[in-house]
Parts: structure tokens; sequence; C-alpha cells
């Protein structure tokens, strides 16, 4: 058995013919950027073989230069002696930027916005009504004259009919006497979930959870005062086999794929509860009940349901309204018996972190014309008021991620955030953590393109314009490129670029979440600028200009009192309901309430986001504000 030894972890081990120095690496825990899910097609995880050989697989994503210097894709490299793999940061997944809610207002100043007021989420307050409340009853003891039942007997101390588990009714008779008939009862509206011995009622937990494609947060609340103790996130180890969900599907259909991508969800989880139980000393015994919040996707394989048929026409989920169950069935640790809720879904594309979003931001109580916006790789949009809400999703893609974008990565240690380009096209950038570069993530992208155009390196068709007279264009063997980092002052001591590739991914992906957004408003009968509010949701939202979002035609240019960043919406909604069962059946109706439209069945969408494809748009005249600057 070959021995891998990964650099700079200095972490080794022995592996079995046939796998591969991805599977190898996630085996010793180091995390690999794998945005295609393993197929060589991102060529995200290029690593160094030092020493050493290995069987390596063609796949034309590398250059002649990189292979002469030792690199290779981990994904489709396996080991045939020992050897010393060195991992480049642009390989692995560092610390994440996650937003774990809403962002501060003073971090949005400068880089990640030039908005100087925003107003807060407010969210909506519902009636206290836990999905776990715990109980104190001190029971009077059976006699001969008041002889009915254990169970009757806790019925009337709760002065109600209660539902009881089978094996929860067992544990009834000895742990009644135990205790001396003082006992909390653990209660899910009218079930009694579980009993405990004596008086426990002051320490009782939740979870709220964001189960996202890339990231995962997990917030601890205390149920009996509804206060947010802490929150953790982390990323989601599924990534290992792709960035996307559409990639994730595919890879849930091989054998043992739905197992894998289930285990390694729960596994991200429990990591975050393990944290947040240490930090403050609580059993996880004394958390009883969890909700959580995510895409249709991404709660199919939480609950280990095969996701198989949203992708397949005609698009159907195996469920929009999941059963409440025991956290312990899917191996969730906290109290055993503890309740796990997952918020409802729309469709198979719009999931309950659009429910979440649109519940958090009060679009389903308004009286104006409102519009959510979750900006990723699904873009999902919903519009509406308090009459009737709409909802659609556009294949974004993950190049607002640093998928498809040779040097994009996520938002971590050492990604460009913000660039400026000066008219004699010097580049200013800063990172995040102020490390040395090693790609460009989502804000920087956009800057970049922002920039490239302002300085009219590139067109309004996104091409690089070869006679402007600066030696950061350049002409390789795959097209035009502008050099925005030399490789003196990269941490990889390489160039980073964006490339004419790079730039229609990203105009592409751009135009899906704009067109998407127009033709969802159009279909009702408004234009974009008859909305009134418009709420931008998700960590990417977070995290951009909003002005050069508008700038290239990703945010649709209105007033721009009316755009508000509302952070983690999807983590809000999850906490609203876990803290009042009113909030939860609130969004069960907005679920219902929400007709989806399928953008692939409509005949504008097409021609709409062909003119989608310029920046900002063919038509100029959508974008005012624009149109003066250029």
């Amino acid at each position: 058995m070959p021995k891998i030894t990964f650099y700079p972890d200095n972490k080794e081990l022995d592996v079995a013919e046939g796998v591969s120095l991805t599977e190898a690496a996630i085996s010793s825990g180091i995390f690999i950027n794998s945005a295609c899910g393993k197929k060589g097609l991102c060529g995200k995880c290029k690593v160094r073989v030092k020493d050493g050989k290995v069987e390596t697989k063609p796949t034309g994503i590398l250059t002649q230069e990189e292979i002469e210097k030792g690199f290779v894709l981990s994904c489709q490299s396996f080991p045939r002696t020992d050897v010393i793999v060195d991992l480049p940061p642009s390989a692995r997944t560092g610390r994440e930027q996650i937003l774990k809610e809403e962002a501060k207002i003073e971090h949005l100043e400068g880089v990640l916005s030039k908005v100087k007021e925003i107003e807060r989420l407010k969210s909506p307050s519902f009636p206290h009504s836990p999905l776990a409340t715990k109980l104190f009853l001190k029971l009077l003891p059976p006699t001969l004259d008041d002889h009915i039942s254990d169970l009757e007997r806790l019925s009337r101390e709760l002065a109600s009919d209660i539902k009881i588990d089978l094996c929860t009714l067992r544990e009834i008779p000895g742990l009644l006497r135990q205790s001396d008939w003082g006992v909390t009862a653990i209660m899910s509206k009218e079930k009694i979930l579980y009993l405990e011995e004596g008086d426990t009622s002051h320490r009782n937990f939740g979870l709220a959870c964001d189960v996202g494609t890339t990231s995962v947060v997990v917030q601890l609340i205390d149920l009996s005062t509804e206060k947010i103790l802490d929150t953790e996130a982390s990323y989601n180890r599924q990534l290992h086999y792709g960035a996307d969900v559409i990639t994730r599907i595919i890879f849930a259909k091989n054998k043992e794929g739905l197992e894998r991508l289930n285990s390694l969800i729960i596994k991200t989880i429990n990591c975050l509860i393990q944290r947040l139980s240490k930090e403050h000393k609580i059993d996880p015994s004394e958390i009883t009940a969890m909700v959580c919040a995510g895409n249709t996707t991404m709660l199919s394989l939480l609950l280990k349901i095969s996701p198989a048929y949203i992708r397949l026409e005609p698009y159907i989920p195996a469920f929009s309204f999941s059963p409440k169950i025991k956290a312990s069935e899917i191996g969730i640790n906290i109290n055993s018996k503890g309740a796990l809720a997952c918020l409802p879904n729309v469709a198979s594309y719009v999931g309950g972190d659009i429910v979440s979003g649109v519940l958090a931001s009060r679009i389903y109580e308004a009286d104006e014309l409102s519009m959510l916006i979750d900006i990723g790789t699904n873009g999902e949009i919903a519009i509406g008021n308090k009459d009737w809400l709409v909802c659609c999703a556009s294949s974004a893609g993950p190049a607002f991620e640093g998928g498809g974008v040779r040097c994009g990565i996520r938002a971590m240690d050492g990604a460009i955030s913000s660039i400026e380009i000066a008219g004699d096209y010097k580049v200013r950038y800063s990172t995040i953590g102020n490390a040395s570069p090693i790609g460009i993530c989502g804000s920087g992208l956009i800057d970049s393109l922002t920039e490239l155009l302002k300085v009219e390196i590139i067109d309004r068709a996104g091409n690089i314009r070869e006679e402007v007279p600066t030696e950061r264009i350049r002409r390789t063997g795959d097209g035009l490129e502008f050099v925005l980092v030399r490789k003196e002052e990269s941490a990889l001591s390489e160039d980073i670029v964006i490339t004419q590739s790079d730039i229609s991914n990203l105009i592409f992906s751009k135009g899906a979440i704009y067109t998407a957004a127009s033709v969802l408003a159009n279909k009702m009968g408004f234009q974009l600028q008859d909305i009134k509010r418009l709420y931008i949701a998700g960590g990417f939202g977070n995290y951009l200009s909003l002005e050069k979002a508008i700038m290239i035609g990703l945010l649709p240019d209105i007033e721009r009192s009316k755009l508000q960043f509302i952070g983690n919406s999807s983590l809000v909604g999850a906490r609203l309901c876990l803290c009042s069962q009113e909030a939860m059946d609130k969004a069960k109706e907005i679920a219902k309430r929400m007709t989806y439209i399928e953008l692939s069945a409509n005949s504008d969408y097409m021609h709409e986001y062909t003119a989608s494809l310029f920046l900002p748009h063919t038509d100029i005249d959508r974008f005012p504000t624009v149109n003066r600057k250029l």
C-alpha cells in the first residue's frame, strides 16, 4: 500500500490501490477544492507531486509548463509508489468568510459596500412557543381512591389529551415512581417527546441551522428566553463531491453516493454542535429541538432521500413538507428523542431557504411590491406582497463562488475581495485577512468586470481589447487574459489573471440572475422599476459592492434606497420557526401560497437572457445611471 505524505500539513497515510490523491486527502481530514465533483474538469484540485510516481488520467486542463513542474489534478491521480504531495493554497479550502447571520454595518463600508446607511432586517415578532418546551410536573401519587393510569395522570396535570410514543410510554411507570412523581415533560405541541427525572426546565436549548450548498451555519438558542447564545459555521463537507447541487445530485445516483453525501452533511452539523456545546458547557442531551432551512436538494440529502428526480423533467422533488422527526433518526447528536423539523420547500429549485427568507423579510405581509433575490449558484427569486407570492430559480452557475473561473476561489483568507484599475492600468487590490493573494472571490470578480469596463480594457460585450497599450494584456494558447496580480506578489508564485473565458462565464452568471428577476416581474405585469423594496439575501449578497453589481447588470438599476441587504435570512427564518410554532405555521402557509414559475418553459426567458449578455445589458436605457458613467 503506497504511503502519501501531504505538505504543508505533514499528514501521512497508507492508501489502497485505486484511491485518488483527492480521496486520500479527504480521508486525512484535508479539504480539497473539487468544484466539478472529481471529474477533472475544473482544475481546482491542482497539486504538485514532489517525489514518487502517480498514474494520471489526461484531462487537457493543465499547461505543459505545469506538467513539467510536477503538477497534477489530484482527483485524476493515483499513487503507484510512496509519494510526497505539496498542496498549494489554491487547491485547498482555507478559513472561509462565512456569513453567520447579518453583516455588521461598519464592515460593509469601503471594501464591501459603498452604501452609507443599511437598514437592519427587522424580524417579525411571533408568540414564544418553541418547537420543544420543558414543563415541570409535580403529580399527585395514586391512591385507592385516585387510581387512574399513569398516562391519564400526566394528561390531567397538563389539562389536555397528549400523544406519546410507545418507547416513552414504556419508561413512564418506573420513571414516575423513581422521581417521586416529579418529572419534566419535554413537549412539542400536544405530544410528549420524553420525560426527565426531577426539574430540568431551566436547561432547554435548541438549534437553528442553515444547510447551505457551500457552507453550514448552526445557531444555539436558549429556548426558555429566545436568547441567541452563539453561532458557528463551516464548509459543507459535501464540497468534496461538487460545488453545485446538480453535481451532487448526479453523484448521489452512484453506488453509495447518497449514503456518502448524507454522512458528510451530518458530520458537518455534528462538528458544529460539538463546538457550541463545548464552548457553552452544554450537554447535547439538553438540546431538545432543531430546525433546518436549505434548498430542496440539501434538505433531501440531509434526510437521506434521493434527489434524483429533481433534475429530470418535470422536475419533481420527493417532498415539499417533510414530517417532524427525532433528530437521532438521521444521526444528529442532540437529545436522542429531540425533535427536528425542516422548513417546507416550494419546488425542485426553490427550497426552505427562500421560504425562510420570505418569512424573515415580511414580504408575505407587505402592502407594496417586494422582491427577494438570493444570489448564489442557484439564483432563487421571490416577488409579491400580502396578496400574492410568485417565485422562480435560475441556474447562475458557480462563477460568483469561484467555479468556472481560472483563478476564482471562495471568500477565504488570501482571496482578492476588491480591485481598482487606474487610468494607467495599474491595479490596486485588497485581500481577505490581508494575506498574500491566492485567487479572486465573488466580490473581487464583480470588481474586476466593472473596472475593466470603466478603463475600456473590455468592451460592453466583454471582449478584451488587445489594442489597449498595456503589457498586462497577453495572448496565450487559451486566448487573451489580463494580469491582475503578478507572480512576484502572489502567494502561488504565479500570475493571478482573469481570462476571456472567465469574463464570459461571469457575464452568463450575472445575466441568468438579472433575467430571472426581470422575467418574473414581467410575468406578473410589472417592471423592475415598479419594485418598492428589493431584498438581497445570502452570504454573497452582503459581500458585494452595490454600485458595481448594478454596473455590470447583476442587479437592476433602481433607486438605491429600495435595496436592502438582509444577510443570512435562511438562518433567521429557521430561528423564528424554532422559537415559535406560529412562525412555523406561517412558513407552511407561505410555501402553499407561493406559485412556482418554471423558467425553462417560459418563451420569453431565452430572448431576455440573450439580451442580458452585455455589460450591463443590450438595452442600456434600462441602466440610466450606468449609461451616464460610461
